[in-house]
Protein backbone atom coordinates (compact mmCIF):
# COMPACT_ATOMS: atom_id res chain seq x y z
CA UNK A 1 0.00 0.00 0.00
CA UNK A 2 1.28 3.51 -0.78
CA UNK A 3 0.20 4.86 2.59
CA UNK A 4 -1.47 3.50 5.73
CA UNK A 5 -5.23 3.21 5.57
CA UNK A 6 -7.08 4.04 8.78
CA UNK A 7 -10.72 4.21 7.70
CA UNK A 8 -12.51 1.99 5.18
CA UNK A 9 -16.06 2.42 3.94
CA UNK A 10 -17.64 -0.80 2.72
CA UNK A 11 -20.82 -0.63 0.62
CA UNK A 12 -22.71 -3.87 -0.10
CA UNK A 13 -25.43 -3.91 -2.73
CA UNK A 14 -26.36 -7.53 -3.48
CA UNK A 15 -29.95 -8.42 -2.62
CA UNK A 16 -28.57 -11.71 -1.28
CA UNK A 17 -26.87 -11.72 2.08
CA UNK A 18 -26.09 -15.45 1.92
CA UNK A 19 -24.38 -17.05 -1.05
CA UNK A 20 -23.35 -13.74 -2.60
CA UNK A 21 -19.98 -14.01 -4.33
CA UNK A 22 -19.56 -10.24 -4.50
CA UNK A 23 -20.02 -10.07 -0.71
CA UNK A 24 -17.58 -12.96 -0.23
CA UNK A 25 -14.99 -11.11 -2.29
CA UNK A 26 -15.66 -8.02 -0.20
CA UNK A 27 -14.99 -10.05 2.97
CA UNK A 28 -11.64 -11.15 1.52
CA UNK A 29 -10.66 -7.62 0.55
CA UNK A 30 -11.51 -6.22 3.97
CA UNK A 31 -9.66 -9.04 5.71
CA UNK A 32 -6.53 -8.33 3.70
CA UNK A 33 -6.82 -4.58 4.28
CA UNK A 34 -7.07 -5.16 8.02
CA UNK A 35 -3.97 -7.37 7.99
CA UNK A 36 -2.03 -4.81 5.97
CA UNK A 37 -3.18 -1.87 8.10
CA UNK A 38 -3.39 -2.74 11.81
CA UNK A 39 -5.88 -0.62 13.73
CA UNK A 40 -7.97 0.12 10.69
CA UNK A 41 -11.69 0.81 11.21
CA UNK A 42 -14.41 -0.40 8.85
CA UNK A 43 -17.82 1.21 8.43
CA UNK A 44 -20.32 -0.97 6.55
CA UNK A 45 -23.35 0.25 4.64
CA UNK A 46 -25.67 -2.53 3.49
CA UNK A 47 -27.88 -1.21 0.72
CA UNK A 48 -30.00 -4.36 0.83
CA UNK A 49 -31.68 -2.62 3.77
CA UNK A 50 -32.95 -0.09 1.22
CA UNK A 51 -32.11 3.52 0.42
CA UNK A 52 -34.52 6.31 -0.41
CA UNK A 53 -34.52 7.44 -4.03
CA UNK A 54 -34.21 11.11 -4.81
CA UNK A 55 -37.43 12.89 -5.78
CA UNK A 56 -38.77 16.38 -6.49
CA UNK A 57 -38.56 17.35 -2.81
CA UNK A 58 -34.92 16.21 -2.69
CA UNK A 59 -34.05 18.16 -5.83
CA UNK A 60 -35.81 21.24 -4.49
CA UNK A 61 -33.94 21.03 -1.21
CA UNK A 62 -30.63 20.51 -2.97
CA UNK A 63 -31.08 23.61 -5.11
CA UNK A 64 -32.12 25.77 -2.16
CA UNK A 65 -29.33 27.83 -0.61
CA UNK A 66 -28.01 26.21 2.56
CA UNK A 67 -29.01 29.11 4.82
CA UNK A 68 -32.51 29.19 3.32
CA UNK A 69 -33.42 25.52 3.74
CA UNK A 70 -36.31 24.57 5.96
CA UNK A 71 -35.93 21.89 8.61
CA UNK A 72 -37.91 19.55 6.32
CA UNK A 73 -35.47 20.21 3.48
CA UNK A 74 -32.49 19.59 5.73
CA UNK A 75 -34.07 16.31 6.81
CA UNK A 76 -34.65 15.36 3.17
CA UNK A 77 -30.95 15.80 2.42
CA UNK A 78 -29.72 14.05 5.57
CA UNK A 79 -29.20 10.68 3.86
CA UNK A 80 -27.16 12.34 1.14
CA UNK A 81 -25.15 14.41 3.62
CA UNK A 82 -24.32 11.31 5.67
CA UNK A 83 -23.38 9.29 2.57
CA UNK A 84 -21.07 12.01 1.30
CA UNK A 85 -19.45 12.47 4.72
CA UNK A 86 -18.74 8.72 4.88
CA UNK A 87 -17.09 8.77 1.45
CA UNK A 88 -14.99 11.82 2.29
CA UNK A 89 -13.90 10.37 5.64
CA UNK A 90 -12.76 7.05 4.17
CA UNK A 91 -9.18 6.39 3.13
CA UNK A 92 -10.39 3.54 0.90
CA UNK A 93 -13.71 2.17 -0.34
CA UNK A 94 -14.78 -1.43 -0.80
CA UNK A 95 -17.85 -1.65 -3.00
CA UNK A 96 -19.46 -5.02 -3.59
CA UNK A 97 -21.92 -5.36 -6.42
CA UNK A 98 -23.50 -8.07 -8.56
CA UNK A 99 -24.40 -7.47 -12.19
CA UNK A 100 -28.17 -7.41 -12.58
CA UNK A 101 -29.40 -7.38 -16.19
CA UNK A 102 -26.12 -5.95 -17.50
CA UNK A 103 -26.02 -3.15 -14.93
CA UNK A 104 -25.92 -2.45 -11.19
CA UNK A 105 -28.62 -3.00 -8.53
CA UNK A 106 -31.14 -0.15 -8.34
CA UNK A 107 -30.30 0.48 -4.67
CA UNK A 108 -26.69 1.15 -5.66
CA UNK A 109 -27.83 3.65 -8.30
CA UNK A 110 -29.94 5.35 -5.63
CA UNK A 111 -26.87 5.63 -3.34
CA UNK A 112 -24.86 7.07 -6.23
CA UNK A 113 -27.52 9.72 -6.78
CA UNK A 114 -27.07 10.74 -3.14
CA UNK A 115 -23.29 11.09 -3.32
CA UNK A 116 -23.05 12.90 -6.67
CA UNK A 117 -23.96 16.45 -5.65
CA UNK A 118 -22.74 19.67 -7.23
CA UNK A 119 -20.76 21.73 -4.77
CA UNK A 120 -20.21 18.71 -2.53
CA UNK A 121 -18.44 16.01 -4.54
CA UNK A 122 -18.02 17.82 -7.86
CA UNK A 123 -18.38 21.29 -9.31
CA UNK A 124 -18.89 22.69 -12.77
CA UNK A 125 -16.09 24.68 -14.40
CA UNK A 126 -15.59 26.29 -17.79
CA UNK A 127 -13.73 23.11 -18.74
CA UNK A 128 -16.45 20.77 -17.53
CA UNK A 129 -17.18 19.04 -14.20
CA UNK A 130 -14.37 18.75 -11.67
CA UNK A 131 -14.36 16.05 -8.99
CA UNK A 132 -13.89 17.30 -5.42
CA UNK A 133 -13.26 13.98 -3.66
CA UNK A 134 -9.55 13.32 -3.29
CA UNK A 135 -8.23 10.25 -5.05
CA UNK A 136 -8.23 7.08 -2.95
CA UNK A 137 -8.31 3.35 -3.71
CA UNK A 138 -11.70 1.89 -4.52
CA UNK A 139 -11.96 -1.89 -4.59
CA UNK A 140 -14.84 -3.03 -6.80
CA UNK A 141 -15.77 -6.58 -5.81
CA UNK A 142 -18.15 -7.67 -8.54
CA UNK A 143 -19.79 -10.86 -9.77
CA UNK A 144 -21.70 -11.55 -12.97
CA UNK A 145 -23.59 -14.55 -14.20
CA UNK A 146 -22.18 -14.33 -17.71
CA UNK A 147 -21.26 -10.72 -18.54
CA UNK A 148 -17.57 -10.21 -19.31
CA UNK A 149 -16.18 -7.27 -17.37
CA UNK A 150 -14.97 -4.63 -19.77
CA UNK A 151 -16.90 -6.28 -22.60
CA UNK A 152 -19.40 -4.59 -24.94
CA UNK A 153 -22.42 -5.27 -22.70
CA UNK A 154 -20.76 -4.48 -19.36
CA UNK A 155 -22.74 -1.44 -18.25
CA UNK A 156 -21.90 -2.12 -14.61
CA UNK A 157 -18.17 -1.85 -13.94
CA UNK A 158 -17.70 0.73 -16.71
CA UNK A 159 -20.45 2.87 -15.21
CA UNK A 160 -19.01 2.61 -11.70
CA UNK A 161 -15.56 3.63 -12.95
CA UNK A 162 -17.09 6.70 -14.59
CA UNK A 163 -19.04 7.64 -11.46
CA UNK A 164 -15.92 7.56 -9.30
CA UNK A 165 -13.91 9.41 -11.94
CA UNK A 166 -16.66 12.05 -12.04
CA UNK A 167 -16.25 12.80 -8.32
CA UNK A 168 -12.46 12.77 -8.47
CA UNK A 169 -11.43 9.16 -7.83
CA UNK A 170 -9.21 7.56 -10.46
CA UNK A 171 -7.78 4.65 -8.46
CA UNK A 172 -10.49 2.05 -9.09
CA UNK A 173 -9.42 -1.59 -8.73
CA UNK A 174 -11.81 -4.14 -10.21
CA UNK A 175 -11.88 -7.61 -8.66
CA UNK A 176 -14.40 -9.27 -10.93
CA UNK A 177 -15.78 -12.81 -10.87
CA UNK A 178 -17.26 -13.16 -14.34
CA UNK A 179 -19.32 -16.15 -15.45
CA UNK A 180 -20.39 -17.45 -12.04
CA UNK A 181 -23.47 -19.04 -13.62
CA UNK A 182 -21.19 -21.43 -15.48
CA UNK A 183 -18.32 -22.09 -13.07
CA UNK A 184 -18.54 -20.11 -9.84
CA UNK A 185 -15.39 -21.59 -8.30
CA UNK A 186 -13.21 -20.71 -11.29
CA UNK A 187 -14.71 -17.23 -11.56
CA UNK A 188 -14.11 -16.57 -7.86
CA UNK A 189 -10.50 -17.81 -8.06
CA UNK A 190 -9.85 -15.60 -11.08
CA UNK A 191 -11.06 -12.60 -9.06
CA UNK A 192 -8.78 -13.53 -6.16
CA UNK A 193 -5.86 -13.82 -8.57
CA UNK A 194 -6.54 -10.25 -9.61
CA UNK A 195 -6.69 -9.16 -5.98
CA UNK A 196 -3.15 -10.47 -5.50
CA UNK A 197 -1.90 -7.51 -7.55
CA UNK A 198 -2.93 -5.08 -4.82
CA UNK A 199 -3.35 -7.08 -1.64
CA UNK A 200 -1.31 -10.28 -1.64
CA UNK A 201 -2.50 -12.97 0.76
CA UNK A 202 -0.25 -13.52 3.76
CA UNK A 203 2.45 -16.13 3.10
CA UNK A 204 1.25 -19.61 4.01
CA UNK A 205 -2.43 -18.62 4.10
CA UNK A 206 -5.05 -19.78 1.68
CA UNK A 207 -6.74 -17.12 -0.44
Amino acid sequence: MSKPIQHVLRIDSSARRDGSISRELGDEIVERLVKANPGLTVVTLDLADGVAHIDADWVGANFTAVDERTSAQRDRLATSDDAIAAVLNADALVLTAPVYNFSIPSVLKAWIDHICRAGKTFRYTDKGPLGLVGDKPVYLAMASGGVEFGGPVDFASTYLRQVFRFIGIEDVRLIGAAGVAGDAATARQSALNTLEQWLPAQTGEAA
